[in-house]
């Protein structure tokens, strides 16, 4: 099943089971995606379809953050909330220290010593994590690698 078709299922299962939040949640994906197929001009691959996932849960990250700073709890719970549905339908997000192996291995597979060359091991390197890690944190690992 595509994943179009299992936010589509899952709403339907929250509109019948009345949980507002969560339709509304999936409206928004649904919506998201049917922009992303008129824009393919194509049915979506599921690759495009985590892609335009991901690109959402990174809206709520910046929203959270943004929130937080400007002190209102109560729109960060909703985009935790947001963040959490869109959550379920990514791949499982690899672990800080699964990512610093990588990016290991990546710096040494280019042959990366300055930080000037950290351009090189993102193109190695962001291939392989593609939609399993947030871009900010692999920039920030790779960063701190690159500096010892």
């Amino acid at each position: 099943m595509s994943i179009f078709e299992q936010v589509d299922k899952d709403m339907m299962k929250a509109l019948k089971g009345g949980d507002k939040e969560r339709l509304t949640v999936l409206r928004g994906l649904k919506s998201d995606l049917k922009y992303k197929k008129i824009e393919v001009g194509a049915e979506l691959t599921d690759e495009q379809a985590l892609e335009t996932l991901a690109s959402a849960a990174k809206k709520r990250r910046e929203s959270i953050e943004q929130f937080r700073a400007g002190g209102r709890e109560d729109l960060v719970k909703s985009e935790e909330f947001e963040l959490a549905v869109i959550s379920s339908y990514l791949p499982k997000q690899l672990t800080e220290e699964e990512l610093r192996q990588m990016a290991e291995s990546a710096i040494k597979e280019v042959g990366a010593d300055s930080p000037r060359q950290m351009g090189l091991v993102m193109k190695a390197l962001m291939p392989k994590i593609k939609g399993r890690a947030d871009g900010k944190l692999v920039n920030k690992l790779i960063s701190e690698l690159l500096a010892k």
